[in-house]
């Protein structure tokens, strides 16, 4: 009978996570303590990747206090908002470490007098964020998004992950996604944009129409003008339509209402499977969790996995492969996730 190990919680970590920033940064660090927090890395894969999101948001909040005095510098999106305004940097660097902490749901933080934002979830999160022009964005699991909205030109950045963009119609500010080789351009309509990790993009419409082009080398940020254009070849997507940038030639698809519906149930909280194989079943899945799941034998890889799962119940997901297919879950002492062939 196989071990069932239960696995620390993302909140428990983060809340680790939390007190070695705030430690590292102290005068009484000492070579002690870093053997210590050495050895707190090796424990968990997991606790590796919390400790450099919450040193980003330390660096990210460092800058911010060079901000002057009167400006409201950072606002964090809560169940409650919290809003920081200039002190000194181990006061209000704390109380956001502190904010992050209680509400484990990423970080957002806004210079309002720029209309600027940095929009993050960790793994496992989705989140919806409304901007200063109505338009929503909703992100998926481990997703980093820039904003940059002016009175000429709206601009987003996707530098990780997933969104799901509800634009807000202004034809006097054109809506500008940039994510890895492409911008996507849009005046008011609703689309999906995928970043891969090659830095293809995969872009899905569900209202409305968006343009598609190849994204200039050196271009992207430097965009300032409603005038200015993205250099490159357009395509043209509307709704009900699919691209990939994965090749040159890659044919714009049709996506049907259902297939349509499984690509965005990720909104939901969902995942939908139709028929593809069970190795890439858990390569999607594991974008939801930090657990690490290993197929252990190539014959059972192919298998074809349907079925609508939870993103945030990874045992239900378990539970939903060992009921239909010839298959068995065993969980390693490390956390590690083992899918072997049902003796």
């Amino acid at each position: 009978m196989s071990e069932i190990v239960k696995l620390r919680t993302r909140a428990e970590i983060d809340e680790e996570a939390a007190q070695w920033t705030w430690r590292m940064d102290s005068e009484g660090f000492t070579a002690a303590d870093r053997q210590v927090f050495d050895a707190w890395l090796r424990q968990d894969v997991r606790h590796r990747r919390a400790f450099e999101e919450f040193s980003k948001v330390w660096s990210t909040l460092d800058g911010l206090e060079e901000a002057k005095r009167d400006e409201k510098i950072a606002t964090f999106a809560g169940a409650t908002k919290v809003t920081l305004w200039h002190a000194s940097r181990r006061w209000w660097v704390g109380v956001a470490v502190a904010v992050l902490v209680a509400s484990v749901a990423g970080t957002w933080w806004m210079r309002q007098g720029d209309e600027t934002q940095t929009i993050a979830t960790a793994v496992g999160q989705q989140r919806n964020v409304r901007l200063v022009d109505g338009s929503v964005v909703t992100l998926n699991t481990n997703t980093i998004v820039e904003t940059d909205l002016s009175r000429h030109l709206r601009q987003i950045f996707l530098r990780k992950g997933e969104a799901h963009f509800q634009v807000a119609h202004d034809r006097s500010r054109p809506f500008l996604v940039h994510a890895g080789d492409a911008v996507v351009r849009a005046v008011g309509t609703e689309f999906e944009v995928r970043l891969r990790p090659d830095q293809h993009v995969d872009i899905t419409v569900n209202e409305g129409r968006v343009e598609v082009q190849a994204a200039a080398p050196g271009s992207g940020p430097q965009l300032t003008d409603a005038s200015d254009r993205p250099l490159g070849t357009s395509r043209s997507l509307r709704a009900g339509e699919q691209l990939s940038t994965a090749t040159e030639d890659s044919p714009v698809k049709h996506v049907s209402p259902a297939q349509l519906s499984s690509e965005l149930a990720w909104r939901e909280g969902a995942i939908i499977f139709d028929g593809e194989q069970l190795a890439q079943a858990i390569a999607e899945i594991e974008r939801y969790t930090d657990a690490r799941i290993i197929v252990t034998d190539p014959k059972i890889a192919s298998l074809l996995v349907g079925g609508r799962f939870r993103t945030d119940d990874l045992q239900g997901f378990f539970d939903g492969l060992q009921s239909a297919l010839p298959i068995s879950i065993r969980r390693a002492p490390d956390g590690v996730v083992y899918v072997d062939p049902r003796r």
